[in-house]
């Protein structure tokens, strides 16, 4: 397998974020797989109760998985920078830095999960009736954090260098491992929902060894020296700055979320099992977003460390240009037939939840922009280097999110929990836009002073087409 590092300071921009993402897109749906599988294979062979048993610590693994990806992906941002570069010592020497960060990290996760698991899910009102299930299935799910690390951690290593493609790979045969784990444990073995715990930890960890032999031997550009492990504060710092905001952000994000499942609790497991089962559909479609918004930061990164600020202004311009006409397309068909997946999760009669579970979708689908708005305009900032300013639209989204859910708590409303993420989605949407500007029109003025030739060489390229749309020859002089 040849090796698949991109540069990503050069060449169209469109073409250049279109070929990244679409392999990250595939690979989070296949990553989707994991969870899916879980749902899909419990609701239709252990029961409805044990469906919402795995569903109703959706959100706690979003804590735990969103922490993990903010952090490998925040840990390796300056990564991507020294790639831009061309700095390949101090490139590895992040790498290193890195992964001694998330080493201790995984420790720090595992032992404070399995210790407040319990009280956790007595404080989100989990239901009674799925109580037990809920935390056998969560405390396999809490041990395996260091198999979620591992495989996180080395793809973003490797979509640091512009190589997005190989982690897909390895996704796409873990998650049919996964597959093949939850058809045995589960109805040969009859472990029940603990059983699709077991599979999801075992198929993440398959993945990350196989991205370790991978990078061992087909990139050579990561084959560290002894020097390379030696902690150097300057640039643990500065990952530490960068990772630990990013981490903070999902988790902040998850808490929102949690407090959504603790006001859906309150309308016990039926509705529970609808809302899992509609934002498992929903969660497949807007993987292109985490795709778009994981694409971004790289390409942010490799082209801040290249110093190519025009080039950045291109790139959120073609990103937001492709995720709307992604968002409405895919939208008209969540509205009007995505309800129809449920027939996926659940067997026999579901039209006890098929109303719910429109409610959910249609909900979601009228907001997709929003939602593509955050993604890509927060993954970007965060590849530029600013950590603790995107995590201001976290804390916005908390805000949204949390209460519109203690209203709909407070009422009893299933539609008012519905709309919970998509008042997240606006709020944090309409302060990253007004970020994202004044970063362009402030702090890169500055950033410019020191790589005037960006700015220049762009301007003496749209002097060129201009004179060759008027028919004007351009001099051998102009060409120098």
């Amino acid at each position: 397998m040849k090796a698949l590092q991109q540069n990503m300071t050069t060449g169209s921009p469109t073409k250049v974020i279109l070929n990244f993402t679409f392999p990250i897109f595939l690979g989070n749906v296949f990553q989707q797989f994991y969870n899916m599988a879980d749902t899909v294979i419990v609701g239709k062979f252990v029961g409805t109760k044990a469906l919402a048993a795995v569903g109703s610590t959706g959100t706690i693994m979003f804590l735990m998985m969103g922490f993990v990806l903010g952090m490998t992906a925040g840990f390796t941002v300056l990564t991507a920078q020294k790639f831009g570069a061309g700095d390949q010592k101090a490139m590895r020497q992040t790498v290193g830095g890195a992964v001694v960060l998330s080493a201790a990290v995984t420790v720090i996760l595992t032992v404070t999960g399995m210790v407040f698991m319990k009280p956790l899910l007595r404080f989100m009102q989990t239901p009674s009736d799925i109580f037990a299930d809920a935390y056998a299935y969560i405390m396999v799910i809490c041990a395996g954090i260091f198999a979620q690390v591992l495989y996180n951690l080395l793809a973003s290593i490797l979509r640091a260098l512009g190589n997005s493609k190989v982690p897909l790979y390895f996704l796409i045969l873990s998650a049919l491992l996964n597959i093949a784990l939850d058809l045995v444990l589960i109805l040969v073995c009859r472990m029940g929902a603990v059983g699709a715990a077991y599979a999801t930890v075992a198929a993440q960890g398959v993945s990350g060894v196989l991205c370790l032999i991978y990078i061992r031997k087909k990139v050579p550009l990561l084959h560290m020296e002894k020097e390379d492990w030696r902690p150097r504060g300057e640039l643990l710092k500065m990952q530490v700055k960068v990772g630990l905001p990013m981490a903070l952000q999902y988790s902040i994000t998850a808490i929102g979320t949690m407090m959504v499942q603790t006001a859906l609790n309150l309308l016990g497991s039926g509705a529970v099992a609808a809302f899992t089962a509609a934002s498992k559909i929903e969660q497949v479609v807007t993987q292109a977003y985490v795709a778009m918004g994981t694409t971004m930061s790289t390409y942010c990164a490799q082209n801040m460390g290249a110093g190519k600020v025009v080039r950045l202004r291109q790139g959120f311009r073609t990103a937001t240009l492709i995720s709307a006409v992604y968002s409405v397309v895919v939208g008209i068909w969540v509205v009007t037939g995505g309800k129809y997946m449920t027939y996926l999760f659940l067997s026999g009669d579901v039209t006890k939840i098929m109303g719910d579970v429109d409610t959910y979708l249609k909900c979601a689908g009228l907001f997709f922009i929003p939602l593509a708005i955050v993604n890509i305009y927060r993954n970007g900032i965060q590849g530029m280097g600013y950590g603790l300013l995107p995590m201001t639209a976290g804390i916005m989204e908390l805000a949204g999110r949390g209460v519109t859910a203690f209203l709909a708590a407070g009422q009893r409303s299933y539609v008012g929990v519905c709309l919970a993420s998509p008042a997240a989605w606006v709020s944090a949407g309409l302060l990253l836009l007004g970020m994202y500007f004044y970063i362009m029109n402030h702090d890169m003025k500055k950033f410019l002073e020191r790589y005037p030739q960006e700015e220049n060489g762009q301007s003496e390229e749209k002097k060129q087409k201009r004179q060759r749309r008027k028919k004007i020859p351009v001099t051998a002089e102009q060409n120098v």
